[in-house]
């Protein structure tokens, strides 16, 4: 017998420390509820359920993209609902207009209704905006004109300092306009002024250190420039540069009316959606003929008042409303679409996320037997352990 090791008592630790392990894992996944919390779990399982919780994210965007693009067609088309009733009360009065019981007077007072129904009809236009972007302008995303003098990359120059523009964003702010940059060296006062209405912005411009940047905010004008410098410049001299006849501008350009709408999880999985310029304005390529016509036959009969420019009115307006109404149906159409796109994506989602779960989480019932049999193991492990370390105890015997 010896007692200098005791490998019963050795054995005995060794399959507890192992039983107590296997009892720790249990224990972490009842509580996690996961079956893998880590790599050394499973890494196949990891790996594959990792590219499944991509998908089932994405696919969860990508069904809140399709809810904001139904909000932001039924801004559009509830604008365009009211645009269609004043159209029809514009072929009404022309429809009266064209009656010769009716003297001049009560043309010039049906003119009057009509010249100010025209300006609303503009006026919703302009003013139908979703988060900052106007739907029936036919401009949905304002850019950088290419001939702006203000760009990315442009190097600014005040005094000894040199500077340049890091980044442009004019996505919220009106196309087609310039916007001016004007600075007061006493109180270090930068403002930003638009072209057409002149409605200004006032910030206050700080120096760039070596090295660093500064973000111009023009919230309210929707214009956002950061300029960094590699070996700093003042406010001053940053003003300077900013009201430099070469560099003291930003021209807007639009792009189009369409807007991009991601419907899936993946690169392509998406649609476009044409939202159309309705305005009653002269001639303009990208505009309607059919509205330019009724801008065309309006300025007519407010010039004459005549029958036969009233009658004329009669028709302008039937190709009004067959345009409004077929950029109705196209919207309703989008909008019937993205409904049916957020339907299937709430299946797939379903059925990925119940693939991802049949791989990553536990099955509590069958991980409740381990732990069952973990916890007795354990025990009896201990008291095996108990009897292991006693066993040496009888060497005592063989010496008294």
């Amino acid at each position: 017998m010896r007692i200098y090791n005791n490998v019963n008592a050795v054995n005995a630790q060794r399959n507890l420390s192992i039983t107590g392990f296997a009892l720790a894992k249990s224990i972490e996944k009842l509580s996690s509820g996961l079956r893998i919390n880590r790599a050394a779990d499973d890494a196949a399982g990891l790996s594959i359920s990792e590219k499944l919780r991509a998908q089932v994210r994405g696919l969860a965007q990508a069904m809140r993209n399709a809810q904001d693009g139904i909000s932001m067609i039924q801004t559009a088309e509830g604008a365009l609902n009211e645009v269609h009733s004043m159209l029809q009360r514009m072929r009404e009065l022309a429809v009266q207009a064209s009656n010769d019981t009716l003297s001049t007077e009560d043309r010039q007072a049906i003119n009057r209704e009509l010249q100010q129904l025209q300006t609303e009809i503009n006026a919703i236009s302009s003013r139908t905006t979703f988060n900052g972007k106007q739907l029936l302008t036919g401009s949905l995303v304002t850019q950088v004109d290419a001939t702006s003098e203000l760009k990315v990359g442009t190097t600014l120059t005040g005094g000894t300092d040199t500077a340049h523009v890091y980044a442009l964003d004019v996505s919220a702010a009106a196309p087609g306009r310039t916007y001016t940059f004007a600075y007061n060296a006493t109180t270090d006062q930068l403002t930003l002024t638009r072209s057409g209405d002149n409605v200004s912005q006032t910030i206050v411009l700080n120096a760039i250190a070596a090295g660093g940047s500064q973000t111009l905010n023009f919230g309210e004008l929707g214009v956002s420039l950061t300029i960094t410098s590699t070996g700093g410049i003042t406010a001053d001299n940053l003003g300077t540069a900013l009201t430099t006849a070469a560099t003291d501008s930003i021209l807007t350009a639009s792009t189009s009316g369409s807007a991009n709408f991601q419907v899936g999880a993946n690169q392509g999985d998406s649609m476009t959606v044409s939202f159309a310029w309705v305005e009653i304005a002269s001639a303009d390529p990208d505009l309607d003929t059919r509205f330019s016509d009724l801008y065309t036959a309006l300025n007519s009969f407010d010039s004459s008042q005549s029958v036969g420019n009233a009658q004329a009115l009669i028709t302008a307006v039937d190709g009004a409303i067959v345009a409004v109404n077929e950029v109705r149906s196209t919207l309703g159409a989008a909008q019937n679409r993205l409904e049916h796109t957020i339907a299937n994506l709430g299946v797939a989602h379903e059925n990925l996320l119940a693939s991802e779960s049949r791989i990553r989480d536990v099955d509590m019932a069958a991980e409740m037997v381990n732990f069952t049999r973990g916890q007795i193991l354990q025990q009896a492990g201990i008291a095996v352990l108990a009897q292991a370390n006693t066993i040496p105890q009888s060497v005592l015997q063989l010496l008294r």
